[in-house]
């Protein structure tokens, strides 16, 4: 390290109540970026959760059709024609709807239901206990357990219990990739059992999935579809279409955002301020380096090197206890959403340092207007 920065780390530290003042301001402004963000992040995953757990490359369904929770019966006749196009591997049906299970201690609870397609099962989860082969066996389903798994009394394979007056039978513990958004748990189960269970309108699908032969007819297949009054999506596509509508069309997106850009501010003030007490307080010291020779350039990286040095400490800080709060909160709370991805990171970090940035500009101004002359005077 340069002499001349070891005197910048010298001055930074040696205050420590204002170096602790400006790591506090970045960390807590970190923090809340980090924080807000990721919980947007994780809502965003959670509302994509059925399409993820599902994981068919390509999805048909009515044009309204804004998230996959908001389902629009599609006739049945559709299901042949998609499969007639050409390009198409297979095609199955789908249900996705809402039943009332009563458990066994006479509660009722809310539950989502997945229906497979009878032949195939396609879209199963992944079994923690059971047989797959027993959802073909009467009045069988399969329990997901996620965040939500407790709310029915945490089924084991045999449990029994009634959805709709019908009876039903755990046959299987299923785990999947994402929970659901809105804290009501997961029930898999056969196409035809759904529709038995389940009161319907006449029109019973409410998704196509379909797996193309060859990612080259993925675009044929979204003409053809289209030709038919119906929207053919891949996966990302479904995902980035229920992303925007919770981000654009809700006040989730603008909440998330307007918080975010808070956090921003309450850090950019915090340390821009504090910052500029630490260079008045260390003016004649930056004035006495200028009279002994020390170039414009050479105040500018010390003051770069310092502003650089707490932000990105305090940087890592505020990461390390978002991460920490975020363990520590999905331990006694399941429905925490929050996930740190790379997106949040990166985001924070660019607003780290446009802190930094504006922090150093200030100081960069008043050093290179103090005048040696005028600190020896005083």
């Amino acid at each position: 390290m340069p002499g001349t920065l070891k005197i910048a780390y010298r001055l930074l530290v040696n205050d420590r109540a204002k170096f602790a003042a400006l790591l506090v301001g970045i960390t807590f402004a970190v923090f809340l970026m980090i924080e807000m963000t990721s919980l947007f992040s994780g809502i965003l995953k959670r509302a994509s959760a059925t399409v993820i757990n599902i994981g068919a490359p390509m999805w048909v369904m009515d044009p309204a059709v804004q998230t996959v929770a908001n389902t629009i019966p599609l006739p049945d006749y559709v299901l042949d024609e998609v499969r007639s196009i050409p390009g198409v591997k297979f095609a199955v049906p789908l249900y996705s709807g809402g039943g009332l299970v009563k458990l066994r201690d006479g509660t009722y609870q809310s539950v989502n239901i997945v229906g497979l397609d009878d032949a195939s099962l396609y879209g199963r989860p992944k079994l923690l206990a059971g047989n797959i082969q027993d959802l073909f066996t009467e009045n069988a389903f399969l329990a997901v357990k996620d965040s939500e798994f407790y709310k029915l009394e945490n089924p084991a394979v045999g449990t029994e219990f009634e959805i709709n007056d019908h009876r039903g039978v755990i046959v299987g513990i299923a785990h999947v990739a994402a929970s659901g958004l809105f804290g009501v748990p997961t029930l898999y189960t056969t196409f035809n059992r759904s529709l038995q269970y389940i009161p319907n309108m006449r029109m019973t699908i409410s998704y196509i999935l379909v797996v193309p032969k060859t990612p080259a007819d993925v675009q044929a297949i979204k003409k053809s579809a289209a030709a038919a009054g119906y929207v053919a999506l891949t996966e990302d596509e479904f995902i980035q279409k229920i992303s925007t509508f919770y981000t654009y069309q809700t006040g989730i997106g603008t909440n998330m955002l307007l918080m975010t850009v808070i956090s921003f501010i309450i850090g950019l003030s915090i340390s821009g301020q504090t910052f500029y007490t630490f260079i008045l307080e260390n003016i004649e010291k930056f004035g006495a380096l200028k009279a002994i020779g020390a170039k414009g350039r050479v105040l500018i990286s010390m003051i770069l090197f310092e502003a650089s040095f707490v932000a990105l400490t305090g940087y890592g800080i505020g990461v390390g206890l978002c991460a920490a709060i975020i363990f520590l909160a999905r331990l006694y709370l399941p429905d925490y959403a929050a996930i740190i991805t790379y997106w949040n990171l990166i985001l924070a970090f660019i607003m780290v340092v446009v802190i930094a940035a504006a922090s150093s500009y200030v100081g960069v101004r008043k050093v290179l207007r103090i005048e040696p002359f005028d600190i020896f005077r005083g």
